[in-house]
């Protein structure tokens, strides 16, 4: 929600500017003249007048003639649209302006003469710019916070996008594990289902928020270590060591399985005895530390991981812009993942 400040920045700014203007020529013109002090009143109301009249030019141009030269973009015709009215108007604000000086007996030279015209006309001219500039600079504010707010829906709209295509990539892995339990009459199947079931909630429903608590990301991963053991019989070893205070703590979900996922994938079968997987999530402060270490499959050495990792990749820049550190390390035997992520 915008504060108020937000909200209403540029008439605060447009009333700042002509508060400090009014301040300003008020000092300006309350000093003694030839040995006199000025009258209060008078003094008063001619600030007052000549705040009144400069706002009245310069906001003729910055509502009516500034925009018609933006959407034309003829200066030729700016031109000849604005002396005129200016012209008028800054005679008129002469007028007035002696008026107010001397009743307009002529008795004070000076505000007849060449110098006090020229003075106004281009202290006129000067604010008629510099209003006009404002319009050009709250423009300016206005297309890069459009700019900015396109390119958050945007990047909303490829995270979703991006968290989608986890659902899918999992239920198929997943199904294929479950296939495989009951094509070999397993007496897991029904404990595989009752955690897909699990799993499969925390995906539709908790991973809709933007960030949700490390502990449900955490019970999600151990639930898929757990389908991925009955699946195997428990004939690989696996660890999974969570170190520090889980409790306060938020991640963008499903933000880990991914490296978990092709840890599985690739680096495990049920006829390699070497197999291994070794996972562990250390928290200092606001800072996580999850690495993952698995050996690697003779045969598929040299695959991909494919669309997985691209996608956590992603999401990672996406979700936590300057805020990580992805090392990867791959040797012919081991393929090792440490990601440095900052909670905050």
């Amino acid at each position: 929600m915008q504060t108020f400040t937000q909200k209403y920045r540029i008439v605060l700014l447009h009333a700042s500017f002509w508060c400090v203007y009014f301040s300003f020529f008020y000092y300006q013109i309350s000093f003694p003249h030839k040995g006199v002090e000025p009258d209060f009143i008078d003094t008063l109301i001619n600030s007052f007048y000549q705040v009144g009249g400069m706002m009245l030019i310069a906001y003729l141009n910055y509502y009516f003639f500034l925009p018609r030269f933006l959407k034309h973009k003829n200066i030729g015709r700016y031109l000849l649209e604005f002396i005129p009215v200016f012209s008028v108007l800054i005679y008129g604000f002469l007028i007035g302006k002696q008026f107010i000086i001397d009743g307009g007996t002529q008795t004070e030279k000076w505000a007849y003469g060449q110098r006090f015209i020229t003075n106004v006309i281009l202290s006129s001219l000067f604010l008629v710019v510099f209003v006009g500039m404002l319009k050009f600079a709250e423009d300016w504010f206005e297309f890069e916070a459009r700019k900015k707010e396109i390119e958050n829906e945007k990047l909303g709209a490829e995270l979703r996008f991006l968290k989608a295509q986890i659902n899918p990539h999992f239920l198929f892995n997943t199904l294929n594990n479950l296939y495989y339990l009951a094509f070999t009459n397993s007496p897991n199947t029904t404990e595989v289902i009752a955690m897909l079931s699990q799993m499969m909630r925390y995906m539709i429903y908790d991973s809709n928020h933007a960030r949700v608590p490390l502990s449900k990301e955490i019970e999600y991963m151990e639930n898929y270590i757990n389908l991925e053991k009955l699946r195997l019989n428990n004939d690989v070893p696996i660890e999974f060591d969570v170190q520090g205070t889980v409790e306060g703590k938020q991640i963008v979900p499903l933000i880990l399985i991914t490296f978990l996922e092709n840890a599985f994938k690739h680096g495990v079968s049920t006829n390699s005895t070497e197999a291994f997987i070794k996972v562990k999530i250390v928290l200092d402060e606001k800072m996580c530390i999850f690495s993952v270490e698995n050996t690697k499959l003779p045969d598929k050495s040299n695959e991909k991981s494919g669309i997985g990792l691209q996608n956590v990749k992603r999401r990672l820049d996406l979700s936590y812009p300057n805020n990580y550190v992805l090392n990867v390390k791959e040797t012919p035997e081991r393929y090792s993942v440490e990601l440095h992520l900052n909670l905050e």
